[in-house]
């Protein structure tokens, strides 16, 4: 059940945060909006959009709606606020060739409380100056100087986690390996004990980073707020002793995107606060911390259902 719900989460991620939340809330121009219903006031079709999720049969949520209202694009309104969600191929191209265009990314302002930034900038102006930043790091000649590292975590991880088990549930496993891989790279924190240690946060971080926002203690909206509270102070002890490291020449400049943020400067020469790097590296770190699982989930799913696939793959 915890498989398919965080998918319709992805899911939701990537085509309701590419929504037209502007046309909503912006446009004067009186256009027709998408056939739909917006539920109850402030909750919307939140409860049902959820509980979808915990009966096991996330994907009734969309199907309904797309049976009901539009194979191609529906009206609704979830965590407080509305939105048009994009079914089908036409919908993701012209979501993702628009992008800065005719749409923008955008996430509910619930998340500015579990993400408060430490600038002053907008998300987008955020979004283009990581944009600029990471491609060194990712150049092809830059990761390969991980795929030792990760050959040797995927060994580690399957021999204390695979092998000699007769069953496996494969979902939260891939998590933790994903998890462990985001953890070296970004941050080079390769220590179990210290992964796990960040593990049970950021597995309340995503479970209520996409939930009703309501901020009362007990609520999964409260504890994520603390998880990434936890996370932030917990990142911010380790980038002052990697500056201190660096400085001692105990750290190598290209060993992960920490020691990559710290020493890289924008164009005006200014480097980047602690507090900033912090809620970049936290934002990474979440942003990988479902979606690769998820992708290695459906291997495994599709590699055991499509034994041809499997033959071929592993020849």
């Amino acid at each position: 059940m915890e498989f398919f719900y965080v998918s319709l989460l992805s899911l939701f991620v990537l085509l309701v945060s590419l929504s037209l939340h502007f046309l909503f809330y912006k446009s004067k121009s009186g256009g027709t909006l998408p056939p739909g219903k917006t539920g109850w006031p402030v909750v919307g079709e939140s409860l049902e959009f959820l509980s979808t999720g915990w009966k096991g049969h996330p994907e009734k949520f969309i199907f309904d709606r797309m049976v009901k209202y539009s194979s191609q694009v529906f009206r609704t309104s979830l965590l407080g606020e509305q939105a048009a969600v994009f079914c089908g191929a036409a919908g993701n191209k012209f979501l993702f060739s628009n992008e800065n265009k005719l749409v923008q990314a955008w996430w509910p302002s619930s998340v500015n409380k579990v993400f408060p930034s430490s600038t002053q900038t907008s998300s987008k102006e955020e979004a283009i100056k990581m944009r600029k930043m990471l491609p060194n790091f990712f150049k092809p000649e830059a990761l390969q100087r991980y795929i030792g590292m990760m050959d040797v975590i995927a060994n580690r991880h399957f021999a204390s986690s695979w092998e000699n088990n007769d069953q496996v549930v494969v979902f939260p496993l891939s998590k933790r390996f994903t998890f462990w891989l985001a953890c070296r790279v970004f941050v080079s924190i390769e220590d179990p004990n210290h992964v796990a240690k960040f593990a049970d946060p950021f597995d309340l971080l995503a479970s209520g980073l996409i939930s009703i926002p309501i901020d009362l203690p007990g609520t999964p909206f409260h504890r994520a707020i603390k998880a990434s509270n936890f996370i932030r102070k917990e990142l911010v002890r380790i980038i002052k002793q990697r500056k201190v490291d660096l400085a001692e020449g105990k750290a190598s400049p290209t060993q992960d995107i920490l020691s990559h943020m710290l020493l890289t400067s924008d164009e005006n020469g200014k480097f980047m606060a602690e507090l900033d790097i912090a809620d970049k590296i936290l934002g990474l770190l979440i942003g990988g911390h479902d979606t690769a699982s998820s992708a290695c989930c459906f291997i495994v799913k599709y590699l055991a259902e499509l034994p041809e696939v499997y033959e071929g793959v592993y020849k």
